[in-house]
């Protein structure tokens, strides 16, 4: 699993312990965010994710009118349709993301837990 492997190989090559994954994920991306949260799971079995959470940033997709000259969010992934001239339009601009853009650590969920205790003493 190509998420899996990154973050490891990334761990790897901080030296840290990775205690959540966050990706994006779009509509288009063809990947079912259940199948993908529990094959995430099973992957990290046996490794030095195991216990790690993938946190998903689920995308919409947004696509470009060319009568509006605008970026618009499709309501529904069923019409490629501008939503609001309803001009019918395949340029998308978003929502076809499958793409792991942060990795956290222990030392920053230590550090974060930290700054919280400070903030509640004030």
């Amino acid at each position: 699993m190509g998420i899996v492997d990154a973050a490891l190989d990334e761990s790897h090559r901080r030296g840290v312990q990775v205690s959540a994954v966050h990706l994006r994920l779009g509509a288009l991306s063809g990947v079912v965010k259940d199948a993908l949260m529990f094959s995430y799971e099973v992957a990290c079995q046996d490794t030095t994710l195991e216990g790690s959470q993938l946190i998903v940033e689920d995308v919409p997709v947004v696509v470009f009118c060319p009568r509006c000259q605008q970026k618009r969010e499709l309501p529904s992934v069923q019409l490629f349709a501008c939503p609001e001239c309803g001009t019918p339009t395949m340029d998308v601009r978003h929502g076809k993301e499958l793409e792991v853009f942060a990795l956290e650590t222990e030392d920053e969920k230590i550090q974060e837990e930290k700054v919280q205790e400070e903030q509640v003493r004030e």
